[in-house]
């Protein structure tokens, strides 16, 4: 009975989450980043991992600032890490670090960035082959065309270094 309410007291945590999301992506930023704050007081910095990994990953997107989204970011994958082998969340990895990959871009670290970038490809086997897959898998590749664009155009970037022609 009691496994029983602790479950239906983390999904009711989730639930508010899910919430708050649908009224950023309804454009209210503002008042969705204050209520995903709330609730990160609410359950702590020592709370449920996959709580707290959720939260960090959505309050990053609500950011203004590219560090402030950086830090909720890697306070995403941190809990993340935390909660290793728990379900779920082995298919947040490639979202979590795609996030990661866009933010060093943002900042300026084209280096950072493809490492996280390796590391989203490296584990887009764990996502369904479903719209969210599709959407994460194309983001990666998406990302990974533009920071090949933004360097030597010829280059891969997860290979050797090429010779060039003479």
């Amino acid at each position: 009975m009691a496994e029983r309410q602790e479950r239906t007291a983390a999904d009711a945590v989730l639930t508010r989450i899910g919430q708050v999301v649908m009224l950023h992506h309804a454009g209210d930023r503002e008042e969705a980043r204050r209520r995903l704050l709330d609730l990160w007081a609410e359950i702590g910095e020592h709370g449920e991992p996959l709580h707290r990994c959720t939260l960090a990953h959505y309050l990053a997107d609500t950011q203004d600032d590219p560090c402030d989204e950086l830090a909720w970011d890697l306070r995403a994958l941190s809990a993340a890490d935390e909660a290793e082998g728990a379900a779920g969340l082995r298919g947040f990895y490639p979202s979590l670090h795609l996030n990661l990959a866009a933010d060093y871009v943002k900042l300026g670290r084209t280096e950072a960035a493809r490492s996280h970038l390796h590391r989203a490809r490296g584990t887009a086997a764990a996502l369904g082959d479903d719209g969210y897959g599709d959407g994460v898998r194309a983001a990666i590749s998406r990302l990974e065309l533009r920071l090949r664009d933004d360097g030597d155009p010829g280059a891969d970037p997860w290979g050797p270094p090429r010779q060039r022609p003479q």
